[in-house]
């Protein structure tokens, strides 16, 4: 089992794209939202400061996004939304990353509005066409339990 990702190695591999492949976010798996992806933006390294984009597809066919910003507190991060979001906040982290850096699983926290959560996110353009079984071989790096894994939608 891997340390969780120091903030250096985040700021190195989260900016970019990442679609979410597994989840049991109930926003990603009740049927009303397809296509989620996070885009990340690095803003600064030291305190590590990311840009965030969450977008999906809605149940009419709209294309959606919510931005927000994170910032590292050393376990993890806070998003703090934009906009109208500004008022609200959540906490999570990046539980772990394959060693080849395009497979990663976060891990949320519950918040007033959402209950706590695990996601399994892969950089656009990586493909692996058994994901599912590298995800399950590498559980343990990637921070994911038998018992997250058995919860897991792959979407």
């Amino acid at each position: 089992m891997r340390p969780a990702p120091s903030d250096p190695e985040l700021a190195t591999t989260l900016p970019g794209s990442w679609s979410i492949v597994a989840t049991n976010f109930p926003m990603w798996v009740d049927g009303g939202r397809t296509d989620p992806r996070f885009t990340y933006g690095l803003v600064s390294a030291d305190p590590l400061v990311l840009t965030d984009v969450v977008s999906y597809v809605d149940a009419k066919g709209a294309a959606k996004t919510i931005n927000g910003t994170d910032v590292s507190h050393g376990s993890g991060f806070v998003w703090r939304g934009k906009g109208l979001l500004r008022l609200l906040s959540s906490r999570w982290n990046v539980t772990g990353i394959t060693g080849d850096g395009n497979v990663a699983a976060i891990r949320f926290s519950k918040s007033r509005l959402t209950p706590a959560g695990v996601d399994v996110i892969v950089r656009e353009g990586a493909d692996y066409p058994d994901l599912r079984a590298k995800v399950a071989r590498e559980s343990a790096d990637l921070g994911i339990t038998a018992e997250d894994f058995a919860t897991l939608t792959w979407i």
